[in-house]
C-alpha cells in the first residue's frame, strides 16, 4: 500500500497515475473539501482530515503501508516534517514530491520575506491596502500588523465556512473577504487588485499550478509591489516532477 499525502493538484495527479499503474493507494487530504477533490482519482481509500503523527503511524500499521509519498503544499512544512519523522520510526520509505518554484521575474516591485512576520511588516510599509493571497492559516499575523499600522487587509481564500469564520473573528468584514477558489487568470487577478484599490500584494510561491506567474504579472500590470513569502528549505532528495517520482516508485 502507498500512502499519498495529497494536498495539491499535483497530489491528485500522483494518486491517479499510481492507480492507473495498478498500485494500491491510500490518499489523505487535510480537509473534507480536499478529500472530495480526491474522489474519482482511483484511490482505494480517501481520508479528509488533518492527521497527527500518531494517526499517520496507525495508518501505516493498519494498512500495511510500505511507501509514503508526501505531495503536500510546498509551505506545509509541519506535516512534511511530521511524516518524515514517522517514516523513519516505522522504517518505511518516504519520498517528498515538491512542485518547482516559479520562474523568477526581475523587477524592483518584487520584495522577498523569509517569514510571515517579515512579510506583514514589509507589506504594511509598502501600501495602505494589502491584498493577501496566502490563505487563512497566518491571517492573524497580517491583520495584527495592519491594525497596528493603520492599513486595510483584503484576503482572498477558499469559500470554506471555517476560513470565513476565522476572518470575521479577526475583525474583518464581508467587504474585506474575497471567497473564491483559484488558480486565477492574470486578467481576473488584475481586475480584483484594481477593484479593491490594492496597494500591495502578498503571496506565497505556489509554483505554476498555483497560478504564481498570473499573480505576479497582474501586480506588475497594475504597478503595485509584491511581497513574496519565501519557501521553506527543500528536504534533501525531494523530487520535482511526477515522471521522476514514478520512475523512483517503479
Amino acid at each position: 500500500m502507498i500512502l499519498v499525502l495529497a494536498g495539491t493538484s499535483d497530489g491528485r495527479l500522483i494518486v491517479q497515475t499510481l492507480a492507473e499503474k495498478g498500485k494500491e493507494v491510500l490518499a489523505c487530504a487535510a480537509t473534507p473539501y480536499g478529500a472530495a477533490l480526491l474522489e474519482g482519482c482511483g484511490a482505494a481509500e480517501v481520508s479528509g482530515r488533518r492527521l497527527s503523527g500518531e494517526e499517520i503511524g496507525r495508518l501505516i500499521d493498519d494498512k500495511n503501508v510500505d511507501l509514503l509519498v508526501d505531495a503536500t503544499h510546498p509551505y506545509a512544512q509541519e506535516i512534511s516534517s511530521l511524516a518524515l519523522k514517522v517514516c523513519r520510526e516505522k522504517n518505511i520509505r518516504y519520498i517528498r514530491y515538491q512542485r518547482p518554484p516559479s520562474r523568477v521575474l526581475e523587477s524592483p516591485l518584487l520584495h522577498y520575506a523569509g517569514s510571515y512576520e517579515s512579510a506583514a511588516q514589509k507589506a504594511a510599509a509598502l501600501g495602505r491596502v494589502i491584498f493577501l493571497a496566502t490563505g487563512s492559516k497566518t491571517l492573524g499575523i497580517f491583520v495584527a500588523e495592519a491594525q497596528r499600522r493603520g492599513c486595510r487587509v483584503i484576503v482572498r481564500l477558499l469559500p470554506d465556512p471555517k476560513e470565513l469564520d476565522k476572518c470575521f473573528q479577526l475583525g474583518l468584514t464581508p467587504a474585506d473577504v474575497v471567497a473564491m477558489q483559484g488558480p486565477f487568470s492574470q486578467e481576473l487577478n488584475a481586475a480584483l487588485l484594481r477593484h479593491y484599490k490594492a496597494e500591495v500584494l502578498v503571496t506565497k510561491d505556489g509554483g505554476t499550478p498555483g497560478g504564481m506567474e498570473e499573480k505576479l504579472n497582474a501586480a506588475l500590470e497594475t504597478g503595485i509591489p509584491v511581497v513574496i513569502v519565501e519557501r521553506p528549505d527543500v528536504l534533501s532528495g525531494a523530487v520535482g516532477s511526477v515522471g521522476d517520482l514514478m520512475k523512483m516508485i517503479d
